[in-house]
């Protein structure tokens, strides 16, 4: 047996509207599904190995790229209404998912309009630039302080 591919990535957020801000908002990516579950029925919602605390509900918000007939992976974002979440993003060379990465035609362009939204870079551009003045990938920080890379695919030379 062998998988198929990545179905989703799912990120826990403090607060789904700012969370929905940045990827949605300023990222470009459409929501096909957003409601509030009760979380007795979800497969191992009381499992200490799955969850650090039990929960009432969880909201969620389903995202994708483009159309999801095409079957990319998409995005799940779940918070916990009236809960506070809990636990801290990792950096780089720590042990789990260490960041996601969006591919851009144009980093530099990218990174313009991002910092012009206010979003933090995870650095400065001097940090992403190399010797020759290219710019071909940054990382910024989403609401939760995730860090979020764009590039623009592996260089032509």
């Amino acid at each position: 047996m062998k998988a198929r591919g990545v179905s989703h990535i799912a990120i826990c957020v403090a607060d789904l509207e700012k969370s929905l801000e940045f990827y949605r908002d300023h990222l470009g990516l459409i929501v096909k599904m957003q409601t509030t579950q009760k979380m007795a029925n979800r497969p191992g919602a009381e499992s200490a190995e799955m969850y650090e605390t039990p929960r009432k509900s969880r909201t969620v918000a389903n995202i994708w790229f483009d159309d999801p007939a095409h079957g990319e992976p998409f995005l799940v974002l779940t918070s916990h209404p009236g809960d506070v979440v809990g636990g801290e993003p990792i950096k780089l060379d720590q042990k789990g998912i260490s960041h996601i990465s969006f591919g851009v035609e144009n980093v530099k362009e990218f990174a313009e309009e991002l910092i012009a939204k206010n979003v933090p870079l995870a650095g400065s551009m001097e940090d992403f630039t190399d010797a020759s003045g290219n710019v071909r990938t940054i990382f910024v920080y989403d609401p939760d302080g995730i860090l979020v890379q764009f590039d623009e695919g592996l260089p032509t030379n």
